[in-house]
């Protein structure tokens, strides 16, 4: 997949994944590594921003596995923010797929 797609989406499906639960960055790469292929180093800068413009908080939480896990949880501005960035995701796909259904329109005569 295209990286400046990839870039361009990485915040919405971020915030939509710890809108179902909180997660630690690591098990968050996991998670999107299964649909898009990425590096952790994309991951901690976006989560950084959120906590930075209050979309996420963090807390410490023992792991089984080892040292305290660092958690995010999306907060009421988060999930305001996951909406509009929702609204804003359909619009940009109806316009992508005007485009792409006009193309198929000249690609068939």
């Amino acid at each position: 997949m295209n990286a400046q797609f990839k870039k361009g989406v990485l915040e919405l499906i971020v915030l939509l994944i710890i809108s179902k639960e909180d997660e630690y960055g690591y098990s968050l790469v996991k998670k999107i590594s299964y649909k898009i292929i990425i590096s952790e180093g994309t991951i901690y800068p976006i989560l950084r921003r959120l906590v930075k413009e209050n979309y996420l908080t963090t807390y410490n939480k023992e792991s089984s596995e080892g040292p305290f896990r660092k958690y995010y949880k999306i907060t009421e501005e988060g999930f305001d923010r996951l909406h509009n960035l929702r609204i804003e995701w359909k619009e940009f796909v109806q316009i992508i797929n005007c485009f792409v259904e006009e193309s198929n329109v000249i690609e068939q005569r």
